[in-house]
């Protein structure tokens, strides 16, 4: 294993300290380019406790008249069809806008993911309804980009 290596300023004075390997009770260390072999009392033992703190949950945004805010997605329609993204990646362009009728293969839109730009197609055809994204949005996979009816 690669030593650690950590930089200190005592008094004024600098150090550079290498500590490798801890094997039984000894310890490879090198001081400002200088090696030695430090002996601890005991080994170290290796335990680590992570914990975090307990979050409690935020309130319920409310209007000025102390309502509950509850946000209810957009209804899509009954006859529509979704347009999803095929894996996640952030919208470059739209070769589509609202009103415009597309057949089935017909790019749609473009999607960069791991530096690629991927063609995403109309699986169906059908009549460009609404555009739920926005170029530059990051959609997740399976995330809505529009409804055709």
């Amino acid at each position: 294993m690669k030593p650690k290596e950590y930089k200190y300023k005592i008094n004024g004075t600098k150090f550079s300290v290498k500590v490798g390997d801890v094997i039984d009770d000894h310890v490879q260390v090198e001081v400002n380019g200088t090696a030695y072999t430090v002996e601890l009392d005991k080994a170290p033992t290796r335990k680590t406790t992570v914990s975090q703190p307990v979050k409690s949950p935020l309130p319920a945004p409310r209007t000025e008249s102390g309502e509950k805010i509850i946000a209810t997605p957009a209804p899509t329609p009954a006859a529509g069809y979704v347009i999803k993204a095929p894996l996640p990646g952030t919208l470059m362009s739209f070769t589509v806008k609202v009103g415009d009728t597309v057949n089935a293969g017909d790019t749609v839109c473009v999607l960069e993911a791991m530096k690629m730009e991927n063609d995403v197609h109309a699986a169906k055809g059908g009549k460009v309804v609404r555009i739920v994204a926005n170029v530059g949005d990051a959609v997740p996979q399976d995330g809505d980009i529009m409804i055709l009816e």
